[in-house]
């Protein structure tokens, strides 16, 4: 191996790294903000715990931070080699850049978030897709997908859907205007569901298309 190459590893080790410690700073201080403003509001701070895990947001970058975690660090557990197997990492891509997409084109607009709810909401829904996309186009190896991969992958998302539903039942809030059943009603509530998970697999396809195309290489 040249020279040349290790560097190259080497500073994409590092990234990788960088890259997994960013994740999940990301991940304690959207907790911190959450809980803080919980504990201003003299109201339940478990209570904070089970809105923090209610967001599709949060869940997935948990998943993208352990991908990067397992992807910066050495062993052989089953934990790990489950979590860098291409299908899954290429799962959490496609969810990653879901959680990117309905942000920017659903959510943005709707709240102005301020100061250390401001820097969780960047990281959380802007540099992490993107650092994760990058981490999956140059990092997971390609070519091993099959098309029918996408339909484990989509278990994800319409697992959480059914989560959110039941949650907000029970509680009476829902983490996303687009599921809000108090707002909209179930049937409307179901369709945008569905719209989601479409874009889910589309996102999906591009990138099994997108390893197929890259394998051949």
């Amino acid at each position: 191996m040249s020279d040349e190459m290790v560097l190259t590893q080497s500073v994409g080790g590092i990234a990788v790294k960088i890259a997994a410690v960013l994740g999940w700073f990301a991940l304690i201080l959207q907790l911190y903000v959450i809980l803080m403003s919980r504990w201003q509001g003299d109201k339940s701070l478990l209570g904070g715990v089970d809105i923090f895990f209610s967001y599709f947001t949060v869940l997935t970058n948990i998943l993208v931070a352990i991908v990067l975690t397992c992807a910066a660090t050495s062993g052989d557990s089953p934990l790990r080699r489950f979590f860098l197997k291409p299908t899954v990492q290429t799962g959490v891509a496609a969810a990653i850049v879901l959680v990117g997409l309905a942000y920017s084109l659903l959510l943005r607009n709707t709240w102005n978030p301020e100061g250390l709810q401001w820097v969780a909401d960047e990281l959380l829904h802007d540099v992490m897709p993107v650092l994760f996309v990058i981490y999956w186009w140059f990092c997971v190896p390609k070519g091993t997908l099959q098309w029918s991969d996408v339909w484990p992958w989509l278990i994800y998302p319409a697992v959480y859907f059914v989560y959110a539903l039941v949650r907000g039942y029970f509680v009476g809030s829902y983490p996303y205007p687009f599921i809000d059943v108090g707002q909209l009603g179930y049937s409307q509530v179901l369709i945008n569901a569905l719209m989601v998970l479409v874009v889910f697999v589309v996102i999906s396809l591009v990138l099994v298309a997108l390893d197929r195309w890259k394998g051949k290489g």
